[in-house]
């Protein structure tokens, strides 16, 4: 039987950088994926979804140019080559996810592991044995509980549907509801978005969810707020009729459910280690240690928390790997204040407090916000509009929250996640001086 000091179940993003932080501490490592490396985030998730988001800005654009005087006439857009494209992509990084491996000499399983008991594992009909066991399996699209839902997609299968469609009704409204919606309605398709809560990206600060669902009926997306999907039935064409709750019937080429993802954890025979999961699979872990209820078992990521962010999974994983095997201090990375995109169209970008969870926490609070148009469209034409807010205690003048909605934004946000690191102050943001003409100044000057 085949010995680890620490052995991975997943190879996404958490799981692959635990591994490889483990393995540079000296210890003997293996990893299983019973699929390709990268997990959700490189595969189907963040990196084929935001190609697909720079292939909507490109058909933004060629609307807006005219104002600048470029005349184009006759572009047109192949679905095809866009899915070739990112599918080489991907290929490419699950090479170097595996060059990384491979490199930092961790023993890498194709195949899926299960528990024998708490430190043996069982993969492709052989045993291994391991010390520390490090559960990083991510999560997998929830699917709806409606008459014919084998006939919606999930958010893991758009990524690789063969024809684009004309029509496309998507439910949910969360970050990948709320993403694909711009996608394919900037791509040229008719979309329509329902999701059964009163607003979209529930959560989030009121006025990031105004102007955002402001911004969707001005580019005539058809936004249904307290709606759901009642059934799919497909007829003889192979079109989908679509029942929703509002009472209408409408009529799509294609239906995608995107109402949340949940932890893939249920084919791990857990219970034969002891390991304890909550009602809706996800693995229960101390807060700061990532200890299971198994002593030698630790979860990291999308299996055991609700951030499901790429970046806070790394982290977490290299702060294991850190602490079991290394020698001196694990890396230092603050998770209280965790910064977050949605590449909706236009973009969203922000870290820390709501307004409406500052005041909820007892927070005395100072409002600062504007919304102006960019200066890129008082020529294109184009009606969008950019929104930045401050969420700052009256008290000590510290920032507690920053939400931007508008081009650019989330690339803007990662300088002001470093300030709110530092503790900044609106006294630090208005002593400071702004790039102009840049959208990002506004942060600096707003009253």
């Amino acid at each position: 039987m085949k010995q680890f000091d620490y052995f991975v179940i997943g190879g996404g993003s958490g799981g692959v950088r635990s591994a490889r932080i483990a393995a540079t501490h000296g210890a003997k490592v293996g990893l299983a994926e019973k699929a390709a490396l990268g997990g959700t985030c490189v595969n189907v998730g963040c990196v084929p979804k935001k190609l697909f988001t720079y292939a909507a800005g490109y058909g933004e654009a060629l609307s807006e140019m005219a104002g600048y005087g470029w005349e184009v006439s006759g572009a047109t857009f192949n679905w095809s080559t866009l899915l070739k494209n990112k599918s080489e992509e991907i290929t490419r990084l699950n090479s170097v996810y595996k060059k990384i491996l491979n490199t930092s000499g961790v023993t890498v399983f194709d195949g899926a592991a299960r528990f024998i008991d708490g430190n043996i594992l069982e993969i492709n009909g052989e045993k291994i044995r391991a010390e520390t066991i490090l559960i990083a399996t991510g999560g997998r699209p929830r699917r709806p509980h409606i008459e014919g839902a084998e006939h919606c997609l999930m958010s893991d299968d758009i990524f690789s549907i063969t024809k684009f469609p004309q029509r496309i009704l998507i439910q949910g409204g969360g970050y990948i509801g709320v993403e694909f919606s711009h996608i394919f309605h900037a791509l040229g398709a008719e979309v329509t978005l329902v999701t059964r809560s009163e607003t979209l990206l529930r959560g989030f600060d009121s006025d990031i969810i105004m102007s955002l669902y402001a911004a969707y009926t001005r580019q005539g997306l058809d936004v249904r707020l307290s709606c759901d999907l009642i059934s799919v039935q497909k007829d003889e064409k192979g079109h989908y009729l679509v029942q929703l709750s509002d009472g209408s019937t409408l009529t799509y080429d294609l239906v995608l459910s995107a109402i949340g993802r949940m932890p893939h954890s249920d084919e791990l025979s857990l219970e034969r280690a002891g390991v304890t999961t909550g009602p809706d699979g996800r693995i229960l872990v101390d807060g700061e240690t990532w200890q299971t209820s198994a002593a030698n078992i630790y979860a990291v990521g999308d299996v055991s928390n609700a951030h499901n962010l790429t970046p806070y999974a790394i982290a977490e994983g290299h702060i294991l790997a850190d602490r079991l095997f290394g020698t001196g201090p694990a890396r230092d990375v603050r998770l209280d204040l965790v910064p977050t995109a949605v590449f909706s169209g236009p973009p969203i970008g922000t870290v820390g407090l709501s307004e409406e969870k500052a005041r909820a926490d007892g927070y005395e609070v100072q409002i600062f916000k504007t919304s102006f148009r960019p200066l890129r469209h008082t020529l294109s034409g184009a009606s969008h509009q950019t929104m930045m807010k401050l969420v700052v205690c009256a008290r000590s003048q510290r920032v507690l929250g920053c939400h931007m909605l508008g081009e650019d934004t989330p690339e803007i946000l990662q300088g002001v996640v470093i300030a709110m690191n530092m503790g900044a102050t609106k006294a630090d943001f208005d002593r400071t001086i702004g790039i102009h003409p840049t959208a990002a100044e506004e942060l600096v000057t707003l009253k």
